[in-house]
């Protein structure tokens, strides 16, 4: 087997370090929580699995092929990115009324039996929530799809396996994005000292939360 590695990770850098859907959820999440921005990664780079896997099988091709399926997993991806905008804009007012109707400051509440249960459920939920929307926002991007399909082929050699090659490729790309996603949550997870100021908080959630929706409205509408 033998394939283009250099020019291959070469494109598959520059296709990380170009901020997409995916790099708003993971940088959001990290930003949230160290675990959770983790887990979007994870999640990203299984939505990537699946593309591979169809790759491989030749269902891309069928999606690629028929203009329906392309529309339709756009038009999904494309709600799905404005659902968690809207769902962070109004998080942000919420919390900006909630703050103009707290007369004094909040005092921590003095700690109950089965708090450490608690906390545990708090980070599966964390996890499980992080993990989804890093999945559906790669999975439901027909951009990844096609990725796989038109770009990755680019890089293999026609006299070998096909499917072994895609699927060499697939799990280096995918590896590489593991490390790159890991990376940047390190840093975003730094931003949290910050966003624990109210109104620094409140700006994050409507500039991001837009976003997702300029982003969403995109996709929706790139021909």
């Amino acid at each position: 087997m033998s394939v283009d590695l250099v020019g291959f990770l070469g494109v598959v850098l520059v296709a990380y370090v170009v901020p997409g859907p995916d790099f708003l959820v993971v940088v959001r999440s990290a930003a949230e929580h160290p675990s959770k921005g983790r887990a979007a990664a994870l999640g990203a780079q299984g939505g990537l699995c699946v593309h591979m896997l169809a790759a491989a099988v030749g269902l891309s091709v069928v999606a690629a092929r028929s203009p329906a399926v392309y529309d339709a997993i756009k038009l999904l991806g494309a709600a799905y990115l404005v659902y968690l905008g809207v769902r962070a804009v109004l998080a942000a007012h919420r919390a900006a009324r909630e703050r103009r109707h707290t007369d004094g400051p909040v005092t921590a509440a003095p700690a109950e039996p089965g708090r450490p249960a608690e906390e545990e459920g708090s980070a599966r939920s964390r996890w499980r929530s992080g993990f989804t929307q890093g999945f559906l926002t790669n999975v439901l991007n027909p951009k990844a799809a096609l990725f796989f399909l038109s770009i990755l082929p680019q890089f293999v050699n026609g006299s070998g396996s096909l499917t072994r090659q895609i699927f060499f490729l697939g799990i280096l790309d995918v590896v590489i994005g593991v490390v790159y996603w890991f990376g940047l949550v390190l840093v975003a997870a730094r931003l949290r000292s910050l966003l624990a100021r109210p109104k620094v908080r409140h700006r994050w959630e409507l500039t991001t939360g837009w976003l997702f929706i300029a982003i969403g409205v995109g996709v929706a509408t790139l021909a």
